[in-house]
């Protein structure tokens, strides 16, 4: 299937280094992300899931789980998660999602329908499950964005969306590229001036379909 901005995500079961879990339940009233992997102990990952793990404050501190996938087993993500704990120096404190018949990689289209993990693969065979997804409480898509194998995912970009994100969803707003919280953001045109004077005060029309207001 292919996923869409504001579509539900697909709900499905599944066995995970911490259990099993049923997706839509897992996310219950919060926020998520869904990241995943082609393979384990492959360095970049490594690199990555150390990431996450270190930001776990930070995705605690915004209502949000986060969830790994990788196209392996669940003893190999347990042994994994101690060389990604050597590598960062934080505890893999969230789940990784086991994968191993390409059942979630489909579902999220990151792998085509007759996609198949052949003998002796390598991570070229599942290359395009580089992917991370942010998911509403509603379990709609809100966000989601792809990359090659090469290049290391930028988590702090990830998180500074997911602040843009909730913030939108709280105030009915939109922000500015490079946006980061505490700065002005962008009033849509399809609040009137009244109604933008009454919901946010005073505002700067840069343009006159571009104003900008600061969240109080």
């Amino acid at each position: 299937m292919s996923l869409r901005i504001n579509a539900v995500v697909p709900d499905f079961e599944a066995q995970t280094s911490q259990g099993a879990i049923q997706f839509h339940d897992w996310i219950g009233d919060s926020w998520a992300i869904l990241f995943s992997h082609p393979k384990d102990f492959t360095p970049v990952c490594t690199t990555e899931f150390g990431a996450v793990a270190k930001l776990d404050a930070e995705w605690k501190k915004r209502g949000t789980k986060v969830i790994g996938v990788s196209v392996d087993g669940v003893e190999d993500h347990k042994r994994w998660a101690g060389d990604i704990e050597t590598y960062s120096g934080s505890e893999v404190g969230f789940p990784i999602i086991a994968d191993e018949g390409l059942n979630v990689s489909k579902l999220f289209d990151m792998l085509p329908e007759d996609a198949y993990l052949p003998d002796g693969r390598t991570p070229a065979d599942s290359a395009t499950v580089r992917s991370v997804f942010i998911i509403g409480p509603d379990k709609k898509l809100k966000l989601s964005m792809t990359y090659p194998m090469t290049v290391g995912r930028n988590f702090a970009e990830i998180l500074r969306a997911l602040d843009a994100l909730q913030a939108t969803a709280k105030h009915g707003i939109a922000t500015p590229a490079d946006w980061t919280v505490g700065q002005d953001v962008i009033i849509p045109p399809s609040v009137s001036d009244e109604d933008a004077k009454q919901k946010f005060g005073e505002f700067e029309a840069v343009l006159p379909y571009l104003r900008k207001t600061s969240l109080k």
